[in-house]
């Protein structure tokens, strides 16, 4: 007969709460849960959110018996830095790393002569979406990002850094529309909490129409970015297979009752593919696909990922693709490359050590 060897599980850090990501209510709910005043809450949360405490003995505000209490019950992060990457150009990429060992990317983006401090979130462990031209879509989807999960990533990066974000993308790893619920917890988090303005926050979408409608009746100030990259449904179809559930007529209707219900611009992302999406033509049907709508322009040269065939086009055909759209609309930009030396730029995230 074998016997079952029973191992006592001795790390003191088990079964302790993790403070880093929660929302306010659900911290002052777990100091009142732990016979504490309900005002702690409002202490812990400005050290977390606003200074960044890496441990709770520099918290100076909080008497010593309950920084040890805290020590006892408590550890403010679960997520280990698995990789650190600074760009030439100041970009920094972290690969996080979740205690049941899925890992995400996200980015850090400064720029010169701005005080923004940009940070590009991932919602999703890979992505089902599956963009041709997108690292994260070839590692297909492991599973959604909880709000905490979305929100934990921004403040690693405060704690590492010691800075404060002030503006966010949701164009890291995964559709963050795919994800609605804890998408939507977590803004409202960045919003209340870390006091970053709806109007700081982008939320990135291939085009989930169901979710844009639910997205738009919020009716906050947030800024709607739509992955367009292709100006008709064949094209489309190749580059973003969920074009074939999501037809352009029904995304472009969609967008601009986003656009009315919120009175905000839209934004339109168009990756620009060497032979494959960037002709005058193709510009011009552009140009009518989005007539009547309220939006900008932001054109992404791709980046290149693996082997893929695709390729980066000229400036030349990027200006030609550029003044054909400048025609209709003025706010056109081509983004500036960040990061593309560590894999940070747009479409590069992989979710792999470089």
């Amino acid at each position: 007969m074998g016997f079952i060897k029973f191992i006592m599980i001795t790390d003191k850090t088990y079964n302790k709460k993790v403070l880093s990501g929660m929302s306010f209510q659900e911290l002052e709910k777990f100091i009142v849960e732990n016979n504490e005043p309900a005002f702690r809450a409002k202490q812990l949360q400005y050290w977390l959110c606003r200074k960044h405490a890496n441990d709770f003995q520099s918290m100076s505000n909080l008497s010593k018996d309950f920084k040890k209490k805290l020590e006892d019950i408590a550890v403010i992060s679960d997520i280990k830095i698995n990789q650190k990457l600074v760009s030439k150009d100041g970009t920094v990429k972290y690969l996080l790393e979740y205690p049941d060992g899925n890992v995400v990317e996200t980015v850090l983006m400064s720029f010169e002569k701005r005080p923004n401090l940009t940070a590009c979130v991932s919602t999703q462990v890979g992505c089902a979406i599956g963009c041709a031209f997108c690292a994260t879509g070839k590692r297909g989807f492991i599973r959604n990002l909880e709000a905490r999960e979305i929100v934990e990533q921004i403040m690693t990066i405060q704690r590492d850094m010691n800075i404060s974000v002030t503006n966010l993308v949701y164009m890291g790893q995964g559709e963050p529309l795919l994800n609605y619920d804890e998408t939507v917890k977590s803004i409202n988090i960045f919003n209340t909490d870390f006091e970053i303005g709806m109007r700081r926050i982008t939320v990135s979408t291939c085009g989930i129409v169901p979710k844009i409608y639910k997205l738009a009746d919020i009716n906050r100030q947030l800024i709607l970015a739509l992955s367009l990259h292709a100006p008709d449904d064949e094209l489309r179809k190749k580059l973003i297979p969920i074009g074939e559930k999501y037809p352009l007529e029904e995304v472009i209707k969609a967008v601009k009752f986003y656009a009315e219900k919120t009175g905000r611009r839209v934004t339109i992302e168009y990756i620009l593919i060497d032979g494959v999406n960037d002709s005058p033509e193709q510009a011009e049907k552009v140009n009518k696909l989005l007539k009547g709508i309220k939006y900008n322009v932001n054109l992404i040269p791709y980046n290149p990922v693996g082997d893929s065939e695709f390729k980066k086009p000229s400036p030349e055909r990027v200006n030609r693709f550029l003044r054909v759209l400048e025609k209709i609309n003025k706010k056109v930009t081509v983004r500036l490359e960040r990061g593309t030396d560590i894999a940070a730029a747009c479409g590069q995230l992989s979710g792999e050590f470089l």
